[in-house]
């Protein structure tokens, strides 16, 4: 049976990055009906938007996606793409795995850590102004929400996971609330 899945191949570098992807999969014999959109810089012109909703619509249904680099047009009023996806399908928690492989010289032997990262809030939340000519203002956005709910999906994970420590990075010290 064939897994639907949407395929954003997205502009610049990431068709290609798509196509190499689409391979490696068939290669390893995943049967892949690829629902393709589009969204980036490349179909603002005709569409007049970098995210046109029927690629929202093709997630929701399909509840799988694989996306290619996408560009947002800098300086034209266009909110990042990736941004809006995050915000739009709640794709709050970013993770990131970092282990050593063997059979490639690390930097750092044993490495094997997990981060966790908050995606939707913080600077994420798109809120900047020019206060005056010269200076912008990027207003950082943290809801207990958001504070909780990453902390819970970190706990989560690591119980999951069968990881023994989480460690919490924070600027306390000078962001006092």
């Amino acid at each position: 049976m064939a897994h639907t899945i949407t395929l954003i191949p997205g502009d610049g570098i990431g068709p290609e990055v798509s196509r190499a992807t689409q391979r490696v999969l068939e290669a390893g014999g995943v049967a892949i009906d690829w629902d393709v959109q589009h969204a980036g810089a490349g179909v603002v012109e005709a569409r007049g938007t970098t995210l046109p909703p029927e690629v929202l619509d093709s997630i929701r249904r399909n509840k799988v996606a694989l996306k290619g680099p996408i560009a947002t047009p800098i300086g034209k009023g266009f909110r990042s793409v990736n941004v809006t996806l995050r915000q739009s399908l709640d794709l709050y928690a970013n993770v990131r795995p970092i282990k050593s492989l063997p059979g490639v010289e690390p930097r750092f032997e044993g490495t094997d850590i997990v981060i966790v990262r908050e995606n939707t809030e913080d600077l994420y939340a798109g809120l900047e102004l020019m206060i005056m000519p010269g200076v912008a203002q990027s207003i950082k956005l943290i809801t207990e929400r958001s504070c909780s709910r990453i902390c819970e999906f970190a706990f989560a994970y690591a119980e999951r996971m069968g990881r023994k420590r989480v460690t919490v990075v924070h600027k306390a010290n000078i962001m006092k609330i």
